[in-house]
């Protein structure tokens, strides 16, 4: 098997702290997350029932829930914990997928479909739960996702997705213009929907305490190990670091996302690891704090290149959105966010922005998560399309609970063989027209 490539400062992906190509601030959650647990890399050969290769919130929940159930499992983790979208998301804790529940039901069929919509509706309850029940120091709030809706078709869209989960029993409110420029402080959208479910996290905070609580459930977790080999050898699998450090174990469970694809033949052209850039003000003054989002929900639009913003624990305003594929080269990639923020809040002009920061999503061909099982023993994981906190948290509990009992109906979607993208090559080009073509029916703000 080729070695997995790796992936560093040198080729334009940014840690934690900010370091790159250029000078950069760390990101908002690296100034301002607790500590990480203490983490060593892997030194000398280790075993192991489990072995988890990523230690971000799909493979810590994975470790936590098995180390839970006696399982003995290794986490290697490339770089530290919450290098990759874990530490760099906007923070929304939003339930579901990308398709209603009726679709989920025409895609999957009656059976699989309603289980895979119980799964994607409970997606942000395991994360609150599981913060709570392990006293985890994440700071939080929890008053709902709200979308809005920017052309008169998207909010026919959107209060059709409200009355879908209403009829199911979910806490849902279709909104028009006067509610949601009341909610969000802005009159740029016609209405829109919003699902009580949903919160916010710190999300860096989070990954951190789901590694602390994974390693006081007894998982073994090493940072700073890359795993650049990934073989089996008869019955055991044997994963070997840039050291040369190994781990035999009998399961492996792959949960690198955007950042890790390259580890397993055909993996990686299955993804578009498209870059997502965030933008954030210093706390905003008291005054103009209490006029934008003021009952603390979190939003994002219906663009196709969407939109998504809240505030943070410490009273700054955060806006997400589209960025060049490429890594960032200079604070000019930032600007078109800062300008749609002035815009849409007029308020926040002259509000300095303090952090500047971005990361990678990985986006699959039919936007749903996908599970794969390319040998005996290796369960792969990928997909969270911009939903990763709750999807992926959820996942890995699900994939503990196919690990131990071995029922494929433990986990949400059935295992699916590894699809590459056409002309997986060609991807920026197409990419750049696909974002050329959205930027165009989308509309400005």
């Amino acid at each position: 098997m080729p070695q997995a490539q790796s992936r560093s400062a040198a080729d334009g992906v940014f840690d934690g702290d900010g370091k790159g190509p250029f000078p950069l601030s760390p990101s908002l959650w690296a100034a301002t997350a607790g500590t990480a647990p203490p983490t060593e890399a892997l030194a000398g050969a280790a075993s192991a029932d489990v072995l988890v290769i990523g230690g971000g919130y799909a493979g810590l929940s994975t470790a936590l829930h098995l180390a839970e159930r006696g399982v003995n499992v290794v986490v290697l983790e490339a770089q530290q914990i919450g290098f990759g979208g874990s530490g760099r998301n906007g923070g929304q804790v939003i339930p579901g997928l990308k398709y209603d529940p009726d679709e989920l039901l025409a895609h999957y069929g009656p059976e699989r479909g309603e289980q895979v919509i119980h799964f994607a509706g409970r997606t942000a309850d395991i994360v609150f739960d599981l913060i709570e029940r392990h006293g985890m120091d994440v700071p939080r709030t929890r008053a709902g996702w709200i979308q809005g809706a920017h052309t008169p078709q998207a909010l026919a869209l959107a209060h059709k997705r409200a009355a879908q989960w209403a009829r199911r029993g979910v806490d849902t409110r279709p909104l028009d213009r006067a509610q949601v420029g009341a909610l969000l402080g802005t009159d740029k959208y016609l209405g829109g929907w919003m699902d009580t479910r949903a919160g916010a996290i710190q999300p860096l905070s989070y990954v951190r305490g789901l590694a602390r609580a994974a390693m006081n459930a007894g998982a073994r977790v090493h940072t700073a190990s890359p795993v650049t080999d990934l073989r089996r050898d008869g019955g055991t699998w044997i994963a070997t670091t840039v050291s040369g450090a190994t781990v035999a174990a009998d399961r492996v469970v792959m949960c690198t996302n955007a950042y890790g694809a390259g580890l397993w033949p055909g993996l990686k052209p299955t993804i578009i690891d498209a870059n997502t850039f965030q933008v954030a003000t210093q706390p905003l003054p008291e005054d103009v704090r209490a006029g934008i989002l003021p009952q603390g929900q979190v939003c994002s639009d219906t663009r196709n290149l969407l939109l998504y913003f809240r505030q943070d624990h410490q009273g700054r305003l955060l806006m997400g959105g589209r960025g060049p594929f490429r890594e960032p080269r200079s604070v000019a990639d930032w600007r078109h966010l800062e300008r749609v923020m002035v815009k849409m809040f007029p308020r926040v002009a002259g509000v300095p922005f303090e952090f500047r920061w971005c990361g990678r999503v990985a986006i699959t061909r039919d936007y749903l998560p996908h599970l794969h099982e390319p040998e005996p023993g290796l369960l792969i994981d990928i997909g969270c399309q911009g939903r990763g906190v709750g999807l992926q948290t959820a996942m890995g509990k699900a994939m503990a609970d196919y690990i131990v009992t071995g029922s494929a109906a433990s986990l949400p979607v059935p295992l699916s063989p590894i699809k590459p993208f056409p002309l997986y090559g060609l991807r920026r080009v197409y990419v750049n027209a696909v974002v050329t073509w959205y930027r165009l029916t989308d509309g400005g703000v």
